[in-house]
């Protein structure tokens, strides 16, 4: 925790200032999508171009539409409770989901490999570090997928048109962009929430005459390397990355690496703590007895909702935060029946922490201008939290520049780089760090449209909020599972 003195007073003053410099009118609308001038941006880079096939009809029991780890994991459950007749619908040319997309060099999960990747023991797998890269996790759903025969009636390479209810039949019928009708007693819809990419709406966005590309489709045709680095294209290169998320934090130390010039335009900075990472323990390896990883992934979850226990067996930032937040309140009060003493006892736990994210940058940044504009004024779950050994180190290296914006973001694109602050910066390729699209139709999202009964549309279901039974079925919508 933080060894300064804090003043939870300015600092809740401070945290508001800058949410309010951040508030935009456009809301989601500030964000353009990958199509019409953009659509090349979506495509697949890790497939063949041409692919095609023979369209299918067919009947099933079960269509999944996803083939990441939600997916995935529906897949397999119904397999072990005896319902062979699955079929997943998948865009991408293999199963994975976020896995299989975003491939950017230094991606990985920060989240414990041990209790991240299910079914470790059922499948006879041990990941080789605490946490994993993004490689070593596609590699596991292939062999979830492989071990549960999922392969064998996947389209993958396939997108989901439409999906109507026939009240007559009691069926779903799916159709797809490669001329498929399938029909369905039961469809789970597991595209993701977080999967579609999206851009910033920066004016002169189309005019850039340079490189372009986002992180979730990472061109190595242009950058070389791979996931674990070495991108020698991009030795006489002056890059720019829009985005300082979570991609950005694993993706930055690569390209400072690797750029004659890095430019890293920030909005708002990440928090940023440590990660901690090694090598699997093979003595820990031969030690575990079965159902390790259940009791694992049960000790997680109590010890990440703030409820005791007597070992925290994963011990790291997540069940850290909530460590300090529930053992400062029960300090503090020895009760937590009054609401408000809880409320502020959090808040104050919070101020602490993110403190010693402020302090952490300070000690690693040396150039004191830039380590002040990378301190995060916030609440730690206002932004997603990061934890990386590299990040901070990298805005040491002279060829490596921090541009913050104040919260205002980059003021536009030109044929020739990016102005921000009234400054151009001359570049040869933009990297779009700039995440996926939310808060939108989830026709948007999914790129289909779901009719149910009387053919009123999910979206217009929808249209003044989500609204679910147990956040799995909607009313008028049957035998229909959200993931």
């Amino acid at each position: 925790m933080a060894t300064k003195e804090i003043d939870p007073q300015e600092l809740a003053k401070r945290y508001g200032e800058e949410r309010e410099k951040r508030l935009r009118a456009e809301g989601i609308h500030q964000y353009v999508e990958l199509k019409g001038k953009f659509a090349y941006l979506d495509e697949d880079p890790y497939v063949e171009p041409g692919f095609t096939r023979d369209p299918i009809t067919d009947e099933n029991e079960v269509v999944v539409i996803g083939g990441g780890f939600g997916g995935l994991m529906t897949s397999c459950h119904l397999k072990r409770a005896g319902v062979e007749n699955v079929r997943i619908i998948e865009k991408g040319g293999d199963v994975g989901g976020t896995w299989y997309w975003n491939r950017y060099p230094g991606a990985a999960c920060d989240v414990e490999s041990y209790i991240y990747l299910p079914l470790l023991e059922e499948c006879g797998q041990m990941p080789p570090n605490k946490y994993a890269k993004a490689a070593d996790i596609l590699e596991h759903c292939r062999t979830l997928a492989r071990h549960f025969s999922l392969y064998d009636k996947a389209l993958l390479q396939t997108e989901v048109n439409s999906l109507r209810w026939d009240e007559g039949e009691k069926r779903w019928h799916v159709t797809t962009n490669r001329g498929d009708t399938l029909s369905a007693r039961f469809v789970v819809i597991a595209n993701g929430w977080l999967s579609k990419p999206k851009l910033p709406g920066v004016p002169g966005i189309e005019t850039f005459e340079g490189h372009t590309f986002h992180t979730s489709r990472w061109d190595y045709s242009y950058t070389g390397g791979d996931a674990d680095g070495n991108l020698t294209g991009l030795a006489d290169k002056r890059v720019g990355v829009i985005g300082t998320g979570a991609t950005a934090v694993q993706c930055v130390p690569h390209l400072g690496a690797a750029a004659k010039e890095l430019y890293v335009f920030q909005r708002t900075p990440s928090s940023v703590d440590v990660r901690d990472n090694y090598e699997t323990p093979q003595d820990w390896v031969q030690s575990l007895k079965p159902g390790w990883q259940r009791e694992r992934m049960e000790n997680f979850e109590a010890a990440a909702t703030g409820h005791p226990v007597e070992v925290d067996l994963v011990n790291d930032g997540w069940t850290e935060i909530m460590r300090n937040l529930s053992t400062l309140s029960v300090a503090n009060t020895g009760d937590v029946r009054d609401p408000e003493k809880m409320a502020e006892l959090m808040q104050l736990a919070d101020f602490k922490k993110m403190e010693s994210i402020r302090e952490r940058v300070e000690s690693i940044v040396a150039d004191a201008s830039t380590a002040e504009a990378l301190k995060p004024y916030y609440n730690q779950f206002c932004k997603r939290p990061c934890f990386h050994e590299d990040y901070l180190p990298a805005f040491n290296q002279p060829n490596v520049h921090l541009i913050d914006t104040d919260g205002k973001g980059v003021e536009r694109i030109t044929p020739k780089g990016i102005v921000a602050n009234g400054v151009e910066y001359e570049l040869d390729c933009i990297v779009f760090a700039t995440g996926f699209e939310v808060g939108t139709d989830i026709s948007s999202r999914t790129g289909y449209e779901v009719y149910g009964r009387d053919g009123i549309t999910i979206t217009e279901k929808w249209k003044d909020g989500i609204a679910t039974l147990h956040g799995m079925h909607v009313n008028g919508f049957p035998n229909l599972f959200f993931v």
